[in-house]
């Protein structure tokens, strides 16, 4: 189990309730992300049951970007772990990483990322659409020469579900932060540790 968070000591500040303890609103909420692609309620989820309307607006934006989006299934899981990396989310990135190699990103980029390295070999694609995020998660929007590479590439449609994407992961990584959410490595899995000062 990887801890979620910085202060100490650590403990699961919003942990999933007891199932005798939701109400109405919240045992729908959590029947729509089982009925859906999701299966079950997991991660951000946990800590967005609190909000049972917020958490089934955000899962509803989550699986458009995540089943749905025009950007291909590399890309996004490249994305995801590249936000995750940078917030320092451990269930995000145990999750993701896995399904960036499964997708077809190269291990050998996933763990330079992982590292805080330059993430390599990837495809042009790939590298495109991390140049993207790392630029607008660092420095809270891009510059004409990475829009205009990203949107000649990809187009316009993509350039904004790629926005959306990284700001999507940002708030579900946040809000697990806050709550320290716990991440579950798969055996012999590498969790993130922290940036070098």
């Amino acid at each position: 189990m990887f801890e979620q968070g910085h202060t100490l000591p650590w403990s699961e500040r919003l942990p999933m309730p007891a199932a005798d303890t939701l109400s109405d609103a919240q045992r729908k909420a959590a029947q729509t992300l089982i009925d859906g692609p999701r299966k079950g309620v997991f991660g951000p989820f946990i800590p967005l049951l609190q909000s049972p309307v917020l958490m089934e607006r955000i899962g509803s934006l989550g699986e458009y970007l995540r089943f749905g989006s025009q950007l291909d299934a590399r890309v996004r899981e490249l994305v995801t772990c590249a936000v995750a990396r940078e917030v320092g989310n451990q269930f995000e990135w145990l999750l993701h990483a896995q399904a960036a190699v499964k997708a077809g990103v190269s291990t050998e980029a996933i763990e330079a990322l992982r590292q805080g390295r330059r993430a390599a070999p990837l495809a042009d694609d790939e590298q495109l659409a991390l140049d993207f995020t790392l630029e607008l998660v660092r420095h809270h929007g891009v510059s004409e020469p990475t829009y205009a590479a990203a949107e000649s590439h990809f187009g316009k449609q993509a350039v904004v579900e790629l926005s959306a994407l990284v700001g999507y992961f940002a708030m579900v990584c946040w809000v697990m932060n806050v709550a320290h959410t716990p991440g579950k490595a798969a055996e012999g899995q590498a969790g993130l540790e922290a940036f070098p000062l």
